[in-house]
């Protein structure tokens, strides 16, 4: 059975009846490897094909689907068509010109890549695999085709008719109709490497925030990038497929929730109207909120989509609608909050006032103040999207009771996925991270309410082992990471705000910026709301707690040998150890010092 994305049971209410029709034929008679989009803008000018079919063989084929009865049709040449359709006359291009058009754009865009064209024979500089187009006559059979004289004005291998998309339709004849409307059978097979390159070129909304920042598919003469990194399809059918309604996402760290979440909040945005309710992403790190605020910012969607950490907006609440701010004090938090939920309960606070609510590292989030945010989504749209990782529960006020969604008013039943890949981290510095959180990532089966324990599956990407190095104190080791940075920076060319240091106290942190200090190498010491600045060309250096949502190229990690803290619980410390090393992409660096805690256990596990 062939992929559709968005899987059609969200993209069916879009569809006219012959577009359905084709659309479960060709999921239904196309092998495995098929891939098919419905509807997806496409190529740098955004046209708007009926079908996109890829198949890593065969090549890539553009199809437009009309539903016009015979006597719809008044005229018909090889450049236009006469119609009469609901008591109007409208002249139209020629549906085959109309998809040899779409396609002409497509090829011309993936003939820029040198890695997607031949480099030697007749073809050098063509595509490297076949494309074609076609188009599907979802109302006329093949004989009406014929005596109508229709194939003056279509070339008849170009066309798939009604009594040929039949549901009883040979799958080896239906499956021939899509190969003749290649005209050519140049090339050799796409592989998967080029498979994502065609994907990354075709459909930008693909792209990771890190690659759609610095590239301007509207500049012909801009460079193509050596490494496009894309969504894999799962996660690309799973963000074109979520409809409205509630929307749960449980998915291991590394497993791309924050970009699906991107992903969903420019969909969300680019279909408002000017009257539309602002949307809102919520998280509880400050930081995180910073980092999808600048993505939202350089997307052009900032004034549409509001990035708020969940404390700052509950402060914006009270102070919109004239509430009582609470003093300064340990339970100021405490007291935001509850003000809210209050004033909500009077009516003092409308609900209803976001079009669409999108919460990230919804596991930091307590049940009541779930419930809180599930009531600013206007009922008319019913839009949440949650996304939750038990496993990275970092604060233990969010984990005070086990809870349904549904008792805090999310409605998960039949709309809940899951996400076990982790594509983040390579599969070093996973096992690194597994090490030590090993009892936290024992799978835990739940239903579409609960919240199950998911173990991540590494996507299997190579890189070099984490270095653990064992030194006599902390500030040899801070001075030893000081030392391996200004390395990085100096001969790897490693950039210095692609390095950050996350440290599991204040104490380990000062000793870090002092160190960093000292050598005069940049850096950004993140201590209070407003200190993490993501533009910055600096090596970061924050608590682990606060790092959570983010990502690094290259993170160290101080002072495991005083982890846990005297005291402290061992399984919170090995959450927060799990939230800090699953932060790296490529290279991972730890110190310990002393006899004790986690780096004791990397003697034994890892490499001393």
């Amino acid at each position: 059975m062939a992929v559709l994305i968005p899987a059609l049971g969200s993209c069916v209410s879009r569809m006219t009846s012959g577009e359905k029709r084709l659309a479960e034929r060709l999921e239904q008679k196309l092998d495995d490897d098929y891939l098919i989009w419905y509807d997806v803008p496409v190529g740098p000018k955004q046209s708007h094909p009926d079908f996109v079919v890829i198949h890593p063989r065969r090549g890539l084929l553009i199809l437009e689907t009309k539903d016009w009865r015979l006597d719809t049709i008044l005229k018909a040449t090889r450049q236009a068509w006469d119609i009469q359709a609901n008591g109007e006359h409208k002249v139209v291009i020629n549906p085959v010109a109309q998809a040899r058009h779409c396609a002409i754009q497509v090829v011309n865009a993936l003939e820029r890549d040198t890695q997607l064209i031949q480099t030697t024979g007749n073809h050098a500089g063509k595509l490297a695999f076949p494309w074609g187009y076609g188009v599907v006559l979802t109302r006329i059979t093949r004989k009406q085709f014929d005596d109508a004289g229709l194939d003056q004005a279509i070339a008849p291998h170009l066309v798939i008719c009604q009594d040929e998309m039949l549901e009883s339709a040979d799958e080896e004849a239906f499956q021939q109709r899509l190969w003749d409307m290649f005209p050519h059978a140049f090339g050799g097979a796409m592989s998967l490497p080029q498979l994502d390159r065609v994907r990354w070129i075709m459909f930008p909304e693909v792209r990771p925030p890190s690659q759609r920042t610095f590239f301007d598919d509207t500049d012909a003469d801009a460079e193509l990038p050596d490494v496009m990194q894309v969504m894999d399809l799962q996660q690309e059918q799973l963000a074109r497929s979520l409809g409205d309604g509630h929307r749960v996402i449980h998915g291991v760290a590394g497993s791309g929730k924050t970009m699906i979440l991107g992903f969903r909040a420019e969909h969300l945005a680019k279909a408002q109207t000017p009257t539309s309710k602002p949307i809102l992403v919520l998280c509880f790190n400050e930081p995180l909120a910073v980092k999808l605020d600048a993505m939202f910012t350089a997307r052009g969607i900032a004034d549409r989509v509001h990035a708020r950490n969940f404390h700052k907006w509950c402060w914006h609440q009270l102070k919109t609608f004239g509430q009582p701010l609470p003093g300064q004090g340990p339970d100021m938090f405490d007291q935001m909050v509850d003000g809210v939920i209050r004033a909500v309960e009077r009516s003092q606070i409308p609900s209803g006032q976001y079009q669409a609510i999108l919460i990230d590292e919804g596991h930091d989030f307590r049940p009541e103040w779930l419930k809180l945010v599930t009531q600013m989504v206007d009922p008319a749209t019913n839009s949440l999207l949650l996304l939750y990782d038990d496993a990275q529960s970092i604060y233990e006020r969010s984990r005070t009771r086990q809870f349904s969604f549904k008792s805090v008013g999310i409605q998960a039943q039949g709309r809940t996925n899951i996400l076990k890949i982790n594509y983040r981290n390579t599969k070093q510095i996973l096992q690194t991270a597994s090490l030590i959180a090993a009892d936290l990532l024992s799978p835990e089966e739940h239903d579409d309410d609960g919240i199950p324990v998911v173990r991540p599956v590494s996507y299997g990407r190579e890189g070099p082992p984490p270095l653990v190095v064992r030194l006599p104190n902390l500030r040899d080791e801070v001075e030893h990471l000081a030392d391996l940075l200004a390395d990085e920076h100096h001969s790897g060319g490693r950039a210095w705000g692609d390095m950050a240091i996350l440290c599991h106290d204040h104490t380990v942190m000062n000793a870090c910026a002092e160190a960093l200090h000292r050598r005069r190498l940049p850096h950004q010491v993140r201590r209070r709301s407003g200190d993490y600045r993501p533009a910055q060309d600096a090596i970061r250096v924050m608590t682990m707690r606060v790092s959570k949502g983010l990502e690094f190229p290259l993170v160290a990690i101080p002072g495991l040998g005083a982890m846990p803290a005297p005291g402290a619980d061992e399984k919170e410390a090995a959450r927060l150890f799990y939230v800090a090393a699953t932060r790296a992409t490529d290279k991972l660096l730890l110190t310990a010092s002393g006899a004790g805690g986690f780096g004791k256990r990397f003697v034994a596990g890892v490499t001393a």
